[in-house]
């Protein structure tokens, strides 16, 4: 009884310098906007699951904001000849691709029978129009216009995914350093216009063999590629995975945006970022 007596007192001392009185201090709520985040799960109907659902896209939202972050900045790292920063980079976009990936399981939880019961309430609202997936496909090398037109209810919004589009993937940059160490990269490639989804070439493709074939000496291009490869990976697995969510709760119909639904998400599966950095993988 005293070894516990004992054990409890001591552990009273070691928290006794827990902070209580928050009155002109911040809180880990009010650091957080915790407020605001959760008073913003607002059902259209009065059915249980859908809680559930506006949880799960929500949460994605905030992963896919993180992203762009990462992406964005291991460009610029890449832009300025900083390869390993965006080492680290793509590395946390690869984790937080894991996550994303497995909310899937989360959602398919949710049966036909139930999401039926509230999936009206949508309206026409779909993930199809998620604007940051959209700045990730941009950001990554695929670019089409006829998407920019799903935003032009909101100029601001509108002018940013503009911007996103008109600039430089994460391919063009490390391209672009392929030609910055000496290799003979086709100048139509390393001028080309960003707004349009980039075409394999064959000076990238040897240039990519030469730094697989020679990973010492190209350890930092080496690197990168094999980061990007990750990323693509990984973003075909949340696509496997998003669509059999979907064909197991809705089967073949048509999306609440208008896309095809299931035939849709099915032909971007095998939709290629960089194509040489998957060429090669058959020569080597």
């Amino acid at each position: 009884m005293v070894n516990e007596n004992s054990k409890k007192n001591h552990a009273t001392d070691s928290e006794k310098n827990i902070h209580t009185d928050f009155k002109n201090n911040m809180t880990y709520g009010e650091y957080l906007k915790l407020e605001n985040i959760l008073s913003n799960q607002i059902r259209l109907s009065d059915h249980h699951d859908e809680m559930l659902f506006i949880i799960i896209h929500q949460t994605s939202e905030l992963w896919m904001k993180l992203i762009l972050h990462e992406l964005n900045s291991a460009i610029e790292s890449i832009q300025n000849d900083d390869l390993s920063s965006s080492f680290k980079r793509l590395a946390r976009v690869s984790r937080i691709q894991a996550q994303i990936i497995q909310s899937w399981d989360v959602l398919s939880t949710l049966t036909p029978s139930e999401y039926i019961e509230f999936r009206d309430s949508l309206g026409q609202a779909s993930g199809f129009q998620s604007y940051q997936y959209r700045m990730i496909e941009f950001a990554l090398g695929y670019k089409t216009a006829h998407i920019l037109k799903i935003y032009e209810k909101n100029q601001e919004l509108h002018s940013k995914l503009k911007m996103a589009f008109d600039s430089p993937s994460i391919y063009d940059v490390s391209i672009q350093a392929l030609a910055k160490a000496g290799f003979q990269i086709n100048p139509d490639i390393l001028s080309r216009d960003f707004t349009t989804s980039y075409k394999e070439d064959e000076t990238v493709r040897m240039a990519w063999i030469e730094v697989y074939r020679n990973v010492e000496k190209y350890w930092d291009l080496y690197e990168l590629a094999e980061k990007l490869v990750d990323i693509e990976d990984s973003l075909s697995t949340w696509r496997f995975r998003h669509m059999k969510t979907v064909e197991r709760i809705i089967g073949n119909k048509v999306g609440t945006g208008g896309s095809s639904g299931v035939n849709y998400l099915k032909r971007v599966i095998d939709q290629r970022f960089f194509p040489e950095l998957w060429d090669i993988r058959t020569e080597l």
